[in-house]
């Protein structure tokens, strides 16, 4: 099983962590926000620590406030490569971006330049764009999907922001399950199709997501709107819970009947103080013959 780690960032570095935090930069922005993982003592000077501009403190499994110790801007750009993007600190505790989902990005941008025509890309679960943004750069014809109209708009200011306005990405507000079922009924069908299903959601019309009840659905209905030419298809998940080989048999009921290769492996981010690894989310890769 591989290790993924995304090596090429500028704007981002996790500084430190332990006690069940992480300390981390965002651009110009220091951070501190929970991680269950990290029960090591930390290993940078407590000065460190305690220079960080805000840290969140939780009171819920999605809930918490940021303490701040300077005033944090309301929002402000990152970049990746030539990706540019806005980041801010929610209450919900993510900032708009998962560092280590940067992997994916390269890799993404790598296979589709690679194709001999423009591929037609589906990224579910899309959040604020940047795996979209990273494909659609790269010369992919991109339908994003997400359940949040909040995330939406945030992944087409992004688009703004990297300069890609005129590049053909669709933006769609729904429930995923209910769009793959109707783009299955009307005969559409993908190139390649990225997701990163959470643990839990809502969509716009009420619609209920959780994972354990309806990730083999959702896997079942992929594999309805795949092309018989597809080339690739990427799924990320954060759940607890989930194993790799359980991942690696789902990702070939998604591709049932195509001819390929499925990689399973771990997301992780090293650490700049000591290089110890963070596990992130266990990913599945299938590439076409």
């Amino acid at each position: 099983m591989s290790i993924l780690t995304a090596a090429n960032w500028q704007d981002y570095a996790l500084l430190d962590s332990g006690h069940g935090r992480k300390l981390e930069r965002f651009g110009p922005v220091t951070l501190i926000r929970p991680e269950a993982q990290a029960t090591w003592p930390p290993a940078s000077p407590r000065a460190e620590w305690d220079a960080a501009q805000a840290r969140f403190e939780s009171s819920g499994p999605a809930e918490g406030r940021w303490r701040q110790r300077q005033p944090l801007p309301a929002r402000w750009p990152m970049s990746y490569g030539a990706l540019r993007f806005w980041v801010q600190a929610s209450q919900s505790r993510q900032v708009g971006v998962f560092p280590e989902n940067a992997v994916h990005w390269d890799w993404l941008a790598t296979q589709v330049a690679a194709a001999d025509r423009p591929l037609h890309i589906l990224n579910l679960f899309g959040y604020t764009g940047l795996a979209s943004l990273a494909a659609a750069q790269a010369g992919a014809h991109v339908t994003h999907v997400d359940a949040a109209k909040k995330a939406v708009l945030w992944a087409r200011e992004n688009q703004a922001l990297s300069g890609l306005s005129q590049r053909p990405v669709r933006w769609i507000v729904e429930d995923a399950l209910t769009y793959l079922r109707r783009e299955a009924r009307r005969g559409v069908r993908y190139d390649g199709i990225v997701l990163d299903p959470p643990a839990f959601g809502r969509g716009p019309n009420g619609e209920v997501w959780s994972f354990a009840q309806l990730f083999d659905a959702l896997c079942h209905a992929c594999r309805a709107v795949l092309h018989q030419q597809a080339r690739w298809v990427v799924a990320t998940v954060y759940t607890k819970g989930m194993a790799a080989p359980a991942l690696a048999a789902a990702m070939a009921s998604m591709t049932a009947g195509l001819s390929g290769a499925v990689e399973t492996g771990e997301l992780a981010t090293v650490e700049r103080s000591a290089g110890r690894l963070l596990h992130n989310a266990l990913y599945a890769r299938w590439q076409a013959d």
